[in-house]
């Protein structure tokens, strides 16, 4: 019984320490050598400053910029309260959201990701439509030629990865700051 005992032991603290020190460290050296931009978050720097993220949502609100879905995450696009708002599609609380949400659009047909939160609240991409909805808004707003905002918009969709996985989709923050270096 003894031997079992000491062999048992043995066998748990070498699993410990192989796989949960020398794996995830090994991982860790691996990940920040082969893929060092992904492995720490995708950063956005401008100017030397961070700026954000582009796996991270991020809110954009003015009616010059392309807007980001609504984020549930704490007080908004929070990474440490990522979550969705599990209300349910009757509540009262979700239906004068989205209510509201439809109505600061002004668009008559609203994309649904432009109102609704992702499971996480923390998405950083839009569906192709609703950045096209918001086309006519930032053209305006900027005094750009709506065509041409539009030419410039599809040009930041992101295709399905390997042409089936996913949707198509536009990041927020990239398109943006694309749109603040002028097009």
């Amino acid at each position: 019984m003894k031997k079992h005992l000491i062999t048992a032991t043995l066998y748990t603290l070498v699993t410990a320490v192989l796989l949960g020190i020398v794996y995830p460290l090994a991982i860790t050296a691996i990940s920040q050598l082969v893929f060092r931009d992904k492995a720490n978050g995708q950063l956005v720097t401008q100017k030397g400053e961070l700026i954000g993220s582009k796996l991270i949502g991020q809110p954009f609100t003015g009616p010059t910029y392309f807007h980001s879905r609504p984020s549930a995450a704490g007080t908004g696009y929070d990474a440490s309260a990522s979550s969705g708002s599990n209300l349910a599609p009757t509540n009262k609380a979700l239906v004068d959201r989205v209510t509201a949400s439809v109505a600061a659009e002004k668009v008559s047909d609203v994309p649904v990701d432009l109102v609704t939160a992702s499971g996480s609240g923390l998405d950083p991409d839009i569906s192709p439509a609703a950045a096209l909805a918001q086309v006519p808004r930032v053209a305006a707003e900027r005094h750009l030629d709506e065509a041409k905002l539009r030419t410039f918009v599809e040009g930041h969709i992101t295709d399905r990865q390997f042409g089936l996985l996913g949707e198509p989709r536009v990041n927020v923050l990239a398109l943006n700051l694309a749109l603040d270096g002028g097009i």
